[in-house]
């Protein structure tokens, strides 16, 4: 098996490798669990920016394909249910099953790169680890968007699917055209923080993580919220119809849900999760001092 013949990517910055040791994973050694479980998330986070691109990309595709499971299951539950009280409660259940199958086959998926990455930086915030970020951001989205638009090409032109499906596709997706910009925006910051709060209870979820996956992502579809990766099969879905142009993909769409659930995921989450674990660790180092001043 050759290896790729590029430059791999420069190590995380962090004060861990300065001092030749690991991140500490013991809870019993840690101030507190949830810093336990940021500790966690960091040290996925450091493994993720240091993949190779094209690793990365392959699996940002291959998560870009197996998103459209929402879209699809979606459908055929709209499809086949029709309209009555309470049928988006049921229907929305489709909306998860893209979900379920990216994050269980650890695919990468742009919205869970909103957190788990970011807290390296946060912990480190130096050129070399944004860099590294950046990086990871530009990759994992480009592979998420290709991989739609495979599937939404795939459902708009192959003939696979009976009238009322393709019509619950166009739909779905008109629904979603209906927000403004703004709305775009502000829904996307909501599905983006559901996210990260997801990625941050999986490590603790052991059993049940599969049910804390269907109930977070289920939330996102019922609030109506905006999400980037499903929402690009949804859009691209009509455009590739023909039901719009190109421009209204990019706007009203696009850019204010990339940037919404940047927000909600980076911005909001993130940084709270962070402020707490700061004060953790500055009350665990003045303990570690005073302890060590009285021996």
């Amino acid at each position: 098996m050759t290896k790729h013949s590029g430059n791999p990517p420069q190590d995380v910055d962090s004060e861990e490798k300065q001092q030749g040791g690991e991140i500490e994973l013991d809870e019993e050694n840690l101030p507190s669990q949830a810093m336990a479980t940021h500790e966690l998330i960091r040290h996925e986070g450091e493994k993720e920016l240091e993949r190779d691109v094209w690793a990365l990309l392959w699996s940002a595709i291959a998560a870009g394909l197996s998103m459209s499971a929402s879209l699809l299951a979606k459908g055929i539950f709209h499809a086949e249910l029709g309209h009555f009280s309470g049928s988006l409660l049921i229907e929305s259940i489709g909306y998860t099953f893209g979900f379920v199958i990216v994050i269980m086959a650890h695919q990468q998926l742009f919205t869970e790169n909103t957190i788990t990455p970011v807290l390296s930086v946060m912990q480190k915030p130096t050129i070399n680890n944004l860099l590294l970020l950046l990086r990871l951001w530009v990759v994992v989205l480009l592979g998420n968007l290709i991989g739609t638009a495979i599937a939404a090409w795939t459902f708009g032109y192959m003939p696979i699917f009976d009238p009322a499906i393709t019509q619950a596709f166009h739909d779905i997706g008109m629904k979603v055209m209906e927000n403004s910009p703004i709305q775009m925006f502000a829904k996307a910051i909501v599905s983006g923080w559901i996210v990260a709060t997801m990625v941050w209870m999986l490590p603790s979820a052991g059993n049940a993580k599969f049910f804390v996956i269907l109930f977070m992502t289920w939330l996102i579809a019922v609030a109506d919220t905006t999400h980037i990766v499903v929402g690009t099969i949804e859009i691209l879905y009509l455009v590739f119809t023909g039901a719009l142009p190109w421009q209204e993909f990019i706007w009203p769409f696009a850019v204010p849900t990339l940037l919404g659930n940047i927000c909600g995921g980076t911005f909001i989450f993130a940084l709270l999760s962070h402020a707490q674990i700061r004060m953790d660790r500055q009350k665990d180092d003045s303990v570690s001092v005073e302890h060590q001043a009285k021996r």
